[in-house]
């Protein structure tokens, strides 16, 4: 009979985040991962398998939490442009703690699958709340008519992607507000 579990899967899962967001898949030891977890060498193997299915399941849940916090503030503005604006405006405020999306990418670029199908879910579900945004804020006016709303999404999520790698670059909060404004300036 096997034993009960002695730690909370999800504590640990958001603990092994934080490792994998600052030191990436190859700079994170499996002895860092369960301290940081406060786990056991065998209590990783045994719950996630392995340290690439931990990290599959940390990129995965990391995703997924971005993806609700952009999608939340997209959702609960009073206007489809303030929603953008405030994804924009949260993308800069957190934008100096590393990235576990974007470090996955620069790590492994798109030669993994499972990492590529992971990103791309999240991915999907942003860019379809970003296009429903992005046809709300061009019927109110507040976007350029003409624009393409999949061009302006990719832009987006584009500009997003830049604004972190500036802040890990070493930029300043006020060049990321810029940032950000001319994101927003460039689709009007």
């Amino acid at each position: 009979m096997a034993r009960p579990k002695e730690f909370d899967i999800d504590v640990a899962l958001d603990a092994a985040v934080e490792v994998f967001r600052e030191h990436g898949f190859a700079g994170t030891s499996a002895q860092m991962l369960t301290g940081a977890m406060k786990i056991g060498k065998q209590s990783l193997y045994d719950t996630f398998g392995g340290k690439w299915q931990l990290y599959c399941a940390a990129l995965k849940r990391y995703s997924g939490t971005e993806t609700t916090a952009h999608i939340g503030l997209l959702r609960q503005s009073p206007t489809a442009i303030a929603g953008i604006e405030q994804m924009l405006e949260r993308v800069v405020m957190e934008a100096h703690r590393p990235c576990l999306g974007m470090s996955s990418v620069s790590e492994f670029s798109v030669g993994n699958e499972e990492l590529v199908n992971i990103r791309e879910a999240a991915g999907r579900t942003l860019g379809t709340a970003l296009l429903s945004a992005i046809g709300q804020a061009k019927i109110a006016g507040d976007l350029a008519v003409d624009l393409d709303p999949d061009e302006a999404a990719a832009f987006l999520l584009a500009n997003i992607a830049a604004i972190r790698i500036a802040a890990r670059g070493g930029a300043n909060q006020d060049v990321l507000s810029a940032l950000s404004r001319l994101t927003l300036k460039a689709l009007k």
